[in-house]
């Protein structure tokens, strides 16, 4: 370690590294619009400019090396006066819309602007005039808020390997836009929401279902469901003012039924199912010669990710659906028979942490006679506006239980939440399918964690089982090039789209950082250690679902519900 000076107290630093990354550590707050941790600086956006002594002109500290006895001004009045005016700059062609935009008051631009007290318009430029791209399903690109930033970007590209937008055009009329400036819908974008997650303005948002959620609550000729996904119970309460990591699964049951939904279901009783489905289908292909590796297939980005850019991998996709079509299904079918409900008057809502799972439920083979078992879905953001709009005070409410049958479910369906944990419950599962009994210990260290890739080997009943854990699709597009490549030796791979799993889904609270990633998965793995459920297959309400209604796994019935196919997509890449 080094010594710099900065505002005249000393700091260690790592030699070589980046003046950001040792002000960071040092907990010396500058700021800036353009920095991704772990991505190489660029420097685009020059907000996080400090001076330096013998240094003639300010230079941005993300970019700039450190040195021994280096003495640093972050706060100086040049500094000082150099960010106002790019924040300026900035709002001189920015749109004046701030009381109708969704990140009003979590918008790093706005912010800026309120912490450098900007208070007036000192120069005037031409507003941007783009048109708003609303193709896709799941995202809304607002290209006049756009401030260049490239987090988008280089998020994209970098750490998802889709690289469905880039900059286009020259000079003053340089944008963010997708290949031959087409719509997000036929461009390679996976609806992941990734770069909502990165962008520092409104730019870029998720389609509102919010308008279609409140007009069937407000229809006496609906019958309103819900169901709500592993993650959400330890991710919203952030959205709420809460502590990040904390578990409110109890608490928003109760805003639900609040909010005025007739069933609240949880959707870790979907994922016991998805397990039960799973793990069956992948001893049948080990027994019988089938097509390995299997991988999962819960993650719509990534099920988007291989039909456009690896149509070879879709016979390795595992056919089973994702929980949230799966209950929507089974809410359509069987609950509807169970309650003597006509199924065309239920409206099926889920509360997702993933963008994408706006896309996957209107896709053609999600459904029956030309109605979706999904109706809508609302992000973990969504769902805390419209607690907030309905004046529903999550804080003055008791815990209540999620609605029976498919609401009970095992700690193995909460591990869906976190990437590593539908392999970690598959393997429960597909150990006692093959031997009858139980693992000695169900928790398989290897797989937990936030590492983009991790591997293990299991021996079940003698088999050498090679498993693969991946999150980050550029992640998984390296173990796709291994296995184009010829390796061999992997039997089951777990992908999820974004990093972390579906905790730092791209529906999820905005700004998060590492430290709230680790407590929302250190909530469910401690939910996971304290209930006595620990297995899909020990799940009670799976197994009198199995003898009411779908038979056996793989079973008919089962696979005309719950299982689905895909096929090559050609998109403008």
């Amino acid at each position: 370690m080094i010594t710099i000076e900065v505002n005249n107290q000393p700091i260690e630093a790592k030699p070589g590294e980046m003046l950001l990354a040792a002000l960071n550590r040092a907990g010396i707050k500058v700021p800036t619009l353009c920095n991704l941790d772990g991505l190489t600086p660029t420097g685009a956006c020059r907000m996080c400019v400090v001076e330096i002594e013998g240094q003639r002109n300010l230079v941005p500290s993300c970019a700039f090396p450190v040195s021994d006895g280096m003495k640093v001004h972050t706060h100086s009045p040049r500094a000082i006066r150099a960010r106002k005016t790019i924040v300026e700059l900035l709002l001189a062609s920015h749109p004046d819309d701030c009381l109708y935009c969704v990140r009003s008051g979590n918008c790093e631009l706005q912010q800026m602007a309120q912490e450098l007290g900007v208070r007036e318009r000192r120069f005037d430029g031409a507003r941007n005039q783009y048109q708003l791209d609303v193709s896709s399903p799941a995202l809304v690109r607002d290209p006049a808020k756009c401030i260049l930033c490239g987090k988008c970007v280089r998020y994209c590209e970098e750490i998802q390997g889709v690289a469905a937008i880039d900059f286009i055009g020259r000079g003053s009329h340089t944008r963010v836009g997708t290949a031959f400036d087409q719509g997000l819908n036929v461009s390679s974008c996976i609806n992941c929401g990734q770069c909502i997650m990165v962008c520092p303005t409104g730019a870029l948002r998720e389609q509102s279902h919010l308008k279609e959620v409140n007009d069937a609550l407000r229809d006496p000729k609906r019958f309103v469901v819900v169901q709500h996904a592993p993650a959400i119970s330890v991710s919203l309460a952030e959205e709420l003012g809460m502590k990040p990591g904390k578990d409110i699964c109890g608490i928003m049951n109760a805003a639900m039924r609040q909010l005025g939904f007739a069933r609240v279901f949880d959707t870790a009783f979907s994922a016991d199912l998805t397990i039960m489905e799973e793990a069956s289908e992948l001893v049948h292909r080990i027994k019988n010669g089938g097509k390995l590796p299997m991988m999962t297939s819960c993650s719509p980005g990534w099920i988007k990710f291989v039909e456009q850019q690896y149509p070879e991998f879709l016979a390795n996709i595992s056919s089973c659906k994702s929980p949230q079509q799966m209950l929507g299904a089974l809410i359509k079918t069987y609950f509807a028979e169970r309650e003597g409900i006509d199924p065309a008057s239920i409206f099926s809502v889920s509360v997702m942490p993933c963008t994408a799972k706006k896309f996957e439920a209107g896709r053609p083979e999600m459904g029956r006679e030309g109605q979706p078992d999904i109706d809508a879905v609302l992000t973990t953001r969504e769902f805390a506006r419209l607690i907030e709009m309905r004046g529903v005070d999550p804080h003055n409410l008791d815990p209540e239980p999620a609605d029976t049958l498919m609401g009970e479910r095992s700690s193995a369906g909460k591990l869906f939440g976190v990437t590593g944990g539908v392999m970690e419950a598959a393997v429960r599962t597909a150990n006692f399918l093959i031997t009858g009994e139980d693992l000695p210990e169900l928790k398989l260290q290897k797989l937990r964690g936030l590492g983009g890739v991790k591997e293990a080997r299991v021996t079940v009943d003698g088999l050498d089982l090679g498993i693969a854990v991946v999150n980050g699709l550029a992640n998984a597009a390296n173990l796709l090039e291994q296995l184009r490549n010829g390796r061999d030796d992997l039997h089951f791979i777990e992908v999820m789209t974004c990093p972390g799993g579906c905790i730092g889904g791209g529906g999820q609270p905005i700004g998060a950082n590492e430290k709230a990633l680790r407590a929302r998965m250190r909530a469910l793995y401690d939910i996971d250690r304290d209930e006595p459920v620990r297995t899909s297959h020990g799940n009670e309400s799976i197994k009198r679902l199995y003898d009411e209604y779908l038979g056996e796994p793989l079973g008919e019935k089962s696979h005309h519900l719950l299982h689905t196919h895909y096929a090559p997509r050609e998109v403008i890449a």
